[in-house]
């Protein structure tokens, strides 16, 4: 594992640390980086009722938009910051984004109009992409196949406990001071974390392995990773069950809180939910060098397609619980996990140099058409779990099929071959 120091850009960046960061820092770092992105939306959850009531917005689904909109063009900037990142390095491209989401989301505390809260939603989430693509290039440049999938488990372990505890973490803000301190208060976290990057973390791009490229090359690199079919297969269908997933963290107050009835207690289930997934990044870290990455990874799609029939089933049928829907989505969840764990590490498998190209048209996939997805999901709830419940099935059926493409028509192969 090679490490280096990036240049002082201008003078703007300071040098790398003299000591290299080590490796349970650099876990908790990166997980901390991914999670202000998931900090960004999560603990808005519980008072997106109250903010759309406050800024006159009326609409029964019109306060899924504060969360769509962050996601939607969090995916289509995607494609910017890992690409840069492959010119320039990883720390300026990144120190940059997080100064941004860190600035707009205290901007969003003062904010008095539903409308102009969208725009600067878009614009946080701008800002945001850098958050998940650019520590998955990071990751990427220091590992690669299983050593990479368990390193992303441990992260992916401490990243889960964000949707764990945001929830509930807005709710006592909101409730305490109002829902206009949750962004002054992910602002702040936000700026606690772009200072621990500065001061700790050195650059794992060297310059000999730069992409010294016109901007046309550059988006050449990104169509080379686009018609590479032993990983876009992956990505699609990776960012297939994220839509559905985002469609339920979209309708989840209106899910569990009013059609279920669980009112308050929202913030409490939904995080226990959530917080399931952690076990799943434990378990898949422990069997990871056991059973391979696309052992578990197709295991893993193939039991999320089994656990959504049976929420159809249930859906289907009068009667259901809060407590069956929440075993069941929880699975689902939990299964969620594990194949982003490791169909991140298949699909960025076949790429070395062009790693952030690559961490970047899968964020892009995963947050565009899953979160377009996942509005869509969103909006056509209609009191009952049921939408959902088909919609798990059906990007469960074609993410199967997605994953036998990129295989060549089998499950359970051989790695793919890795480029320079």
């Amino acid at each position: 594992m090679t490490e280096t120091q990036s240049p002082n850009l201008g003078g703007i960046l300071s040098p790398s640390p003299a000591r290299s960061i080590g490796r349970g820092e650099f876990i908790a770092m990166m997980a901390m980086i991914q999670a202000l992105q998931s900090l960004g939306f999560t603990t808005l959850l519980p008072a997106l009722g109250v903010i759309a009531s406050d800024l006159g917005e009326t609409g029964a689904n019109h306060r899924q938009w504060v969360i769509g909109a962050f996601l939607i063009s969090s995916g289509l900037f995607s494609l910017v910051p890992g690409t840069i990142s492959d010119r320039l390095g990883r720390r300026p491209v990144l120190l940059a984004c997080m100064g941004a989401f860190a600035l707009i989301n205290l901007l969003c505390a003062f904010v008095t109009n539903f409308a102009v809260l969208l725009v600067a939603r878009a614009l946080l989430g701008c800002a945001s992409s850098a958050l998940t693509v650019l520590p998955l290039a990071i990751i990427r440049d220091r590992y690669q196949g299983e050593g990479m999938a368990k390193l992303q488990a441990f992260v992916a372990m401490l990243f889960m406990a964000v949707p764990t505890l945001a929830p509930s973490l807005g709710y006592l803000v909101m409730t305490a001071v109002g829902w206009r301190a949750i962004f002054i208060v992910i602002g702040l976290l936000s700026l606690g974390v772009s200072t621990w990057y500065f001061l700790r973390m050195e650059e794992t791009l060297p310059s000999t392995k730069r992409q010294a490229h016109s901007f046309g090359e550059l988006l050449g690199n990104v169509r080379i990773v686009l018609t590479n079919r032993r990983s876009i297969g992956y990505v699609i269908g990776m960012a297939l069950i994220f839509g559905a997933h985002f469609g339920f963290i979209n309708s989840s107050q209106q899910l569990i809180g009013e059609h279920f009835g669980a009112g308050a207690a929202y913030s409490l289930i939904f995080g226990v939910m959530a917080g399931s997934m952690m076990l799943a990044s434990v378990v898949n870290s422990a069997i990871v060098h056991r059973f391979g990455i696309r052992g578990i990874g197709h295991a893993a799609i193939l039991c999320h397609f089994l656990v959504s029939v049976c929420q159809v089933y249930l859906a289907s049928r009068p009667g259901e619980t809060l407590l069956q829907f929440a075993v069941l989505m929880a699975a689902n969840m939990c299964l969620l996990i594990t194949v982003f764990i490791n169909f991140t590490a298949i699909a960025l498998q076949p790429f070395g140099k062009l790693a952030g190209a690559a961490a970047s048209v899968q964020t892009f996939f995963r947050l565009v058409l899953g979160a377009g997805l996942g509005a869509l999901i969103g909006q056509a709830y209609d009191g009952s779990p049921l939408p959902l419940a088909f919609s798990l099935v059906g990007v469960a059926t074609v993410t199967i099929l997605l994953v036998l493409f990129s295989e060549g028509g089998r499950l359970f192969g051989a790695p793919a071959p890795t480029q320079a």
